[in-house]
């Protein structure tokens, strides 16, 4: 990058993006967004591609993801034209919800000025109206579950909004291979931070399967039998998968026994 291109001081950054000088430290201090660069005197700045990641972030946790989600789907790569695409489709939502919660408003403060108390009917719909306001996988699933346990799936990603390609399709297959090269590095299966990647492959399959045991168990199977699918990795070898599926069971048996 050239020393004529723009740089951000951290305090020009939070106010031009609405965030807190507080959070962007704290961004920093987890690894999440951190200046790329020095100035002359010797400041860290944020430069113009830090500002491209800052964008993904906040678009990302519009979405409904959470921060750790937030960076593994980042490490992983997002597709910058599906993002602003499914940022744009929330925020349309967004103002369409809006726009009927402020017609309700006005039809709500139309009665109460006329000294007429509302209907019930009329406060049931400004209480749907607030509540509206708020915040290669797939062909696997299909070959390992069968119709019902396919809706129900959908149901629950349905429930997840677009925040659910990114659980499902990025962060998921990314846990994957974060522990795959635990593993080939000789990490003990103990270690704090397989236990961290298996607990959140557990909430993860909690959070698409809505606690059923049955369906937990049978994208658990599609992961077995139909890895390179899944993890939208075709080159892995089966074996490795097999060696990583003992891996992540010795990590859970770590976990529990840590618990007993």
């Amino acid at each position: 990058m050239t020393s004529s291109a723009q740089t951000w001081k951290v305090g020009p950054l939070a106010e031009a993006s609405g965030l807190t000088v507080r959070t962007l430290h704290h961004w920093d201090q987890i690894g999440l967004l951190s200046p790329s660069r020095r100035t002359v005197s010797g400041h860290r700045a944020y430069t113009e591609q830090d500002v491209v990641r800052l964008y993904q972030i906040l678009a990302l946790r519009r979405l409904g993801l959470g921060l750790e989600t937030i960076a593994t789907c980042l490490d992983a790569g997002v597709d910058p034209l599906r993002l602003v695409r499914e940022h744009l489709a929330a925020t349309e939502a967004s103002l369409a919800a809006l726009h009927t919660l402020r017609e309700r408003l006005t039809h709500l403060h139309t009665e109460l000025a006329a000294e007429r108390s509302p209907g019930t009917a009329d406060l049931l719909r400004l209480l749907q109206a607030v509540g509206a306001t708020g915040p290669g996988a797939d062909e696997a699933l299909r070959r390992h579950l069968d119709e019902d346990q396919l809706h129900a799936l959908a149901d629950h990603a349905a429930a997840l909004g677009p925040a659910a390609h990114y659980l499902l399709e990025v962060e998921w297959p990314q846990l994957y291979r974060r522990a795959e090269d635990l593993r080939t590095a000789g990490t003990d299966p103990a270690d704090p931070r397989v236990r961290r990647i298996v607990e959140r492959l557990d909430e993860l399959s909690r959070l698409f399967s809505g606690g059923d045991t049955t369906l937990s168990a049978a994208v658990r199977t599609a992961w077995r039998e139909d890895p390179a699918a899944m993890s939208g990795d075709p080159t892995a070898p089966a074996d490795a998968w097999a060696d990583l599926r003992t891996f992540l069971d010795h990590a859970r048996h770590a976990r529990q026994d840590r618990r007993s």
